[in-house]
């Protein structure tokens, strides 16, 4: 490939990176601005594990074997079979030098330098590839993992010129995945609990509108689990917000194990001591019984009076929900039901008459209009709240 048509590679390369939204979409366009930069036929990238002592491949990308899935969940390989990561490469920083990338093929290596891989080279003729040239991708001066891009047995096999370049890429990628990364952490910022770690309000409206977009296609049922945590006040009160700030802690420990037993659920803290848990998919009858373990295991706790639950689901008689305020605004009245009555186990809209009624009456007091929390501003069946 010229010169220009190389650079051309490149830009290409970064400005695919640069509009992933996802990172599998950056892996994947990583993969596959590499291989055709290169005139590859296939391409992988992986990562180095450095706490499990192995390299696990994040994308196969190309001409892939029958062996080979694009996202795979589990191929990853210790990275002893492949010391270049953790010796050659080390050694080469340490002196100064910079990491390059070398090639090698089916008959053995065609860079000098690098000793016979004979996992890269078995896999190479396993898959009917001739040759595959490996560049080692830095992150933060370390290194992160690798860039491998292979042709078949009928192309012409990979020259130091195409080492090189591979170099340059494996640089480009570096930057893309260090994009990617910081998006990611605001993201997650943005859509985390800070003490929790649970997920936020934010998430929760997200989840929620794809949940009922969801609902409204093919009838799946949503849930949505409220929950006070009791007893809030009197620790603040008495221990300090220390003290308080584990005992929410503990909660949403609790509220993530109990959210792991519906799969998909969404566990999150929507604020001071109220949590709660989206799921679509499971049934009402799964989900009221999972919060039931939630109420037990919460009464448990060393600190707290236990919690007040309320559960709305569309797979109960709540009648037609077009919107997650509806939701919440039952699943709120459920909860409120529940403080109110002391109520050890949780009260579920749709199987408690008072819950409705609650739901569907103004609101008759601020801390009311505080618990039927509106959503925000959306198109709803109901006209917004007004002050009494």
């Amino acid at each position: 490939m010229a010169v220009d048509g190389r650079l051309r590679a490149v830009v290409a390369l970064a400005q695919a990176m640069a509009a992933a939204q996802t990172p599998r979409e950056s892996w994947r366009a990583a993969a596959l601005g590499a291989c055709g930069a290169l005139a590859g036929s296939f391409a992988a990238l992986s990562v180095w594990e450095r706490e499990r002592g192995r390299l696990r491949v994040l994308v196969n990308a190309g001409e892939r074997a029958s062996d080979e899935e694009e996202f795979p969940d589990s191929e990853a390989y210790p990275v002893n079979r492949f010391p270049e990561i953790t010796e050659f490469l080390h050694e080469r920083w340490a002196g100064g030098g910079e990491p390059e990338a070398w090639v090698e093929t089916a008959a053995g290596p065609a860079t000098s330098g690098h000793g016979y891989c004979h996992q890269r080279v078995a896999a190479l003729r396993r898959r009917g590839r001739g040759c595959c040239v490996v560049a080692p991708i830095v992150l933060h001066g370390r290194a992160w993992g690798e860039l491998y891009v292979a042709r078949p047995e009928s192309a012409a096999v990979f020259d130091r010129d195409d080492a090189d370049f591979a170099t340059v890429l494996a640089s480009v990628v570096a930057a893309g995945i260090a994009q990617t990364e910081r998006l990611e952490e605001v993201r997650k910022l943005a859509f985390t609990d800070p003490l929790t770690g649970l997920a936020n309000r934010r998430a929760v409206d997200t989840r929620l509108d794809e949940a009922l977009e969801r609902h409204r296609s093919d009838g799946a049922v949503v849930s949505l689990v409220v929950c006070d945590v009791n007893g809030l006040k009197r620790v603040n009160d008495t221990q300090g917000h220390a003290v308080g700030d584990r005992l929410l802690e503990r909660f949403g420990s609790v509220l993530s194990l109990c959210g792991a037993m519906l799969p998909g659920a969404l566990a999150a803290r929507l604020g001071g001591d109220e949590f709660c848990l989206v799921t679509v998919g499971p049934s009402a009858d799964e989900v009221v019984e999972v919060a039931g373990q939630l109420c037990i295991r919460a009464k448990d706790l060393e600190l707290g009076e236990g919690v007040a639950c309320g559960v709305a689901s569309t797979g109960d008689p709540i009648g037609e929900v077009r919107s997650a305020r509806r939701l919440f605004r039952l699943a709120d009245a459920a909860q409120y039901r529940a403080k109110a009555a002391r109520s050890p186990m949780p009260v579920v809209a749709g199987r408690d008459g008072t819950v409705m009624r609650l739901a569907d009456s103004p609101p008759r007091s601020a801390q009311d209009r505080r618990r039927f929390r509106d959503a925000r501003p959306e198109e709803s069946e109901e006209e917004p709240w007004s002050e009494p």
